[in-house]
């Protein structure tokens, strides 16, 4: 697939601070990529620079085929940007906001008003589109902005943490519209700290540690960076102290998760015995007895250095 973005060697220098250091990489047309990172990595610089928000100090990022900082116009006519915190105007209604970005975008009357009217009923703030935004809750403001965001029927959609301290339902709703975008050939950039949620919807992440990319590829490729982890998830029918537990062989490490158990371990065949063995010694019934793999929280972190 040809790409859409193209970056070689970004750099963004604050002070004594290189907040990203002469990063390189594409993504692909059709594509949802993550942009993975701990707080300070370089994450919100990076999609800064690629939508033209702020100069890189070196380097260059192409959009569309056309260099953000010598084309902007042209290169901004065909992406949407969510910020992770709501750009609206809070004292106009959220028709009156899509309609002001329609006319930013020059998108005639008529054609804007179908558009905002399909995008708001989509995600389910047409009901309410007369109201003002600064009576909107979080969940709402990041929907409209995901609306306004789509309103010029963007080719690249840049989302920073859209679905970021929300609401169960505003965030299933955000995920599932996102996860539509591929079928229509669109191109997802998301940075995000939601590990669970890179997994479900990114075809490929990158993971961004102190301003370095770390590691690019397809999430279940980045698990098997690390497949040495080996885990079994255990629980039992009766109360069990996790410190005699923990005197069975071949435990390297042992967490407790509600009423279950997470072992990481160096041999699974011979921990799996062992089990066994406990739980007719104690009397136990095994209910549930599974192997991981590892998650891609357990690649960030264990790319990142991060605990």
């Amino acid at each position: 697939m040809e790409p859409v973005i193209q970056v070689q060697n970004l750099t963004k220098i604050y002070g004594k601070l290189m907040a990203v250091n002469h990063i390189n990489f594409e993504v692909r047309k059709g594509e949802i990529f993550g942009f993975l990172g701990p707080n300070g990595a370089g994450k919100t610089t990076t999609l800064r620079m690629l939508t033209g928000i702020i100069k890189p100090d070196q380097g260059k990022a192409d959009i569309l085929g056309f260099n953000i900082q010598k084309e902007p116009l042209k290169a901004k006519q065909n992406i949407g940007v969510v910020p992770e915190t709501s750009n609206a105007y809070v004292d106009l209604s959220a028709w009156q906001n899509m309609i002001l970005m329609s006319e930013l975008y020059g998108i005639p009357k008529k054609e804007a008003e179908n558009r905002a009217k399909n995008l708001l009923e989509r995600l389910n703030l047409y009901d309410r589109r007369e109201d003002k935004v600064k009576g909107f809750s979080k969940g709402m403001k990041q929907r409209l902005i995901l609306c306004m965001a789509l309103v010029n029927d963007p080719q690249i959609i840049f989302l920073d943490e859209p679905t970021s301290g929300l609401d169960v339902q505003s965030s299933l709703l955000i995920r599932d519209i996102l996860q539509e975008f591929p079928d229509q050939n669109k191109t997802i950039f998301l940075t995000t700290h939601n590990m669970d949620e890179a997994n479900h919807l990114c075809d490929r992440v990158a993971i961004i540690n102190k301003g370095q990319i770390a590691a690019i590829d397809r999430p279940e490729k980045l698990k098997n960076m690390i497949k040495k982890l080996k885990f079994i998830e255990l629980s039992f029918d009766n109360t069990v102290n996790i410190k005699k537990l923990s005197s069975i062989p071949h435990i390297n490490e042992i967490k407790k998760a509600g009423d279950r158990f997470i072992i990481e371990t160096d041999n699974i065949n011979d921990l799996i015995h062992a089990v066994t063995k406990f739980a007719q010694y104690e009397n136990l019934k095994i209910i549930t007895l599974n192997t991981k793999d590892p998650s891609l929280e357990e690649v960030f972190l264990e790319l990142t250095g991060e605990s």
